[in-house]
């Protein structure tokens, strides 16, 4: 499959069978991550890989809407940076994530992005701090995100490339 195919079918799938991830494909997957670019190649970022059912579905109460995928899944990579050797860890952390969806998706597999960054739980505590003291993340490595992994249980149509949002792209000057 060439890169265009890839980003046209790559959909967010919240919805997985039962079925395990092999290890060859988490290895796959968090090697996507390993290999992203980051500022000033300080690869400061920190992946913390949850495969326990009990974790997950405790993980899911990170925010009130938007992570049931997490109870469900049977791979979640929450995705950190280590904030005191990267002054753009957000932007470090995105591209580590896309790139573990990518490759997810390349698999056959499916993925759901689950921001907990600015993000709030039911009882008001940050969303990030719920998912650093649920897996022990130390406090300077806020977390971006959860993603999660799976076999996909769902069926989601391509994207329509009829839909693109050209008038969104200026040439030269906005």
């Amino acid at each position: 499959m060439d890169f265009h195919d890839l980003i046209v079918k790559r959909r967010s799938i919240r919805k997985y069978t039962n079925e395990p991830i092999s290890a060859d494909h988490v290895r796959l997957i968090l090697e996507a991550a390993l290999l992203s670019p980051t500022s000033k190649s300080g690869r400061a970022w920190q992946l913390v890989v949850v495969e326990d059912k009990q974790k997950l579905d405790q993980l899911s109460a990170c925010k009130p809407a938007g992570a049931v995928s997490l109870r469900n899944c049977p791979l979640a990579v929450a995705v950190t940076v280590d904030s005191t050797r990267s002054e753009a860890w957000i932007e470090d952390a995105s591209i580590a994530a896309y790139s573990m969806m990518l490759q997810a998706a390349d698999l056959g597999l499916g993925s759901c992005w689950v921001q907990v960054h600015g993000r709030i739980t039911t009882y008001g505590t940050p969303s990030d701090q719920y998912v650093q003291e649920c897996l022990g993340i130390p406090e300077e490595c806020p977390v971006l995100c959860v993603i999660t992994f799976g076999h996909p249980a769902e069926e989601r149509r391509l994207q329509d490339t009829e839909k693109l949002k050209w008038e969104n792209v200026h040439l030269g000057q906005w």
